[in-house]
């Protein structure tokens, strides 16, 4: 099946976090503050990436969380799901699951578990048929921090042809590679950078936009960032960008997903508990996190 994938990505998209109560179950109050409280700054947004947890939900919580997203969020913001499982077969059913859900793009990532036989054709076949069978345009995830599997330059040249192949999240923070593939891949293909630490870089090397979990609570001075580069602006665009640069630390440093749910929960009450197996921040985390987002004006 093949579409018009004519859908501009340029923009910031907040990868946003499954809310949970205590006792683990999604809390619906908290994704409905978090999907709108940045609405002025966004393009749209993206459910079931890494910061989603999605590998510890089940395929009716999934099902769930895209339905409710799309009738909260305004139609003329993208909805971009994650869709990527293990198997080409259940990575082509997932997608038109989440289609139907209402998904408007949806990320794959690349299948890792077996990492050795992900050979470049194996890439390229099982890129190349959720392509062909997806009724809604697919975006490529390549982010090695989660798989050890990185998806090469070469692979993704030949996707971009794929009239169903959209662009690509490039996560791994290689600059360098950014610019490869804006310089090397097809007219159409598009490029969003993965790495808050570096936005303003990968602009500059010819990313489009972010899909970024720093966006869930900076996504006013993302936004202002992309703007001041598009006006070439760039000392106040690179000022902007070291200011950033203590809260994109702390939050990698206190266990991403927990660390990114307690900012939201000092900010607007949004952010929910992890999933069991990870862990909440102890105090003397949060401590330190509370302090970071009041020295960056951030609460």
């Amino acid at each position: 099946m093949s579409t018009n994938n004519k859908i501009s990505l340029a923009g910031i998209y907040p990868t946003l976090p499954t809310p949970f109560y205590g006792n683990g179950d999604i809390d619906l109050n908290r994704l409905h503050r978090n999907l709108l409280r940045n609405s002025d700054y966004c393009s749209g947004y993206v459910l079931q990436g890494s910061n989603g947890e999605y590998v510890l939900l089940d395929h009716e919580e999934r099902e769930l969380l895209v339905a409710y997203a799309r009738r909260v969020i305004p139609s003329r913001k993208l909805l971009i799901v994650g869709s990527g499982m293990e198997s080409t077969r259940a990575t082509i059913d997932w997608t038109k699951c989440m289609s139907d859900a209402g998904a408007d793009i949806v990320l794959v990532i690349t299948p890792h578990y077996y990492g050795e036989s992900m050979s470049r054709k194996a890439l390229e076949s099982h890129y190349m048929r959720i392509a062909s069978e997806s009724p809604v345009p697919v975006l490529l995830y390549s982010a090695p921090m989660f798989t050890g599997l990185d998806l090469p330059v070469e692979v993704i040249k030949v996707l971009s042809d794929h009239n169903n192949i959209i662009g690509i999240k490039e996560s791994s923070g290689d600059v360098h590679k950014i610019k490869r593939l804006a310089d090397e891949t097809s007219e159409n293909f598009q490029v969003l950078t993965g790495s808050s630490s570096q936005f303003l870089a990968g602009l500059n090397a010819g990313a489009i936009g972010g899909i970024l979990a720093l966006a869930n609570i900076a996504a006013k001075s993302l936004s202002e960032l992309m703007y001041l580069f598009s006006q070439g602006e760039m000392e106040r665009a690179e000022k902007l960008q070291i200011h950033l640069v203590p809260i994109t630390k702390v939050l990698k440093k206190h266990c991403g997903i927990a660390g990114l749910k307690a900012a939201l929960e000092m900010i607007d009450k949004c952010g929910g508990e992890v999933r069991s197996p990870l862990l909440s921040l102890i105090d003397s985390e949060k401590d330190e996190l509370r302090y970071i987002l009041e020295q960056t004006g951030l609460l």
